[in-house]
């Protein structure tokens, strides 16, 4: 589990990175400059959910005695 969250992790900062390279600061709100918000905004969700799923195994480890 600590591997695929890594791996997809880092999936998503490189759509960000890509997209981030897409946007257009003249039309930020027209055209692909708004497909890139959205998936530059959709990466940063999946980050921080995959950071709390981290963060709760790590929890429950703790809580079960296993360290």
């Amino acid at each position: 589990m600590k591997y695929f969250t890594i791996l997809v992790t880092i999936i998503a900062t490189g759509l960000i990175i890509y997209n981030a390279r897409m946007l257009d600061f003249n039309n930020l709100f027209e055209g692909e400059s708004i497909i890139a918000l959205i998936t530059i905004f959709a990466s940063l969700c999946a980050i921080v959910v995959l950071q709390v799923l981290r963060l709760s195994k790590r929890v429950d480890d703790k809580l079960k005695g296993r360290h």
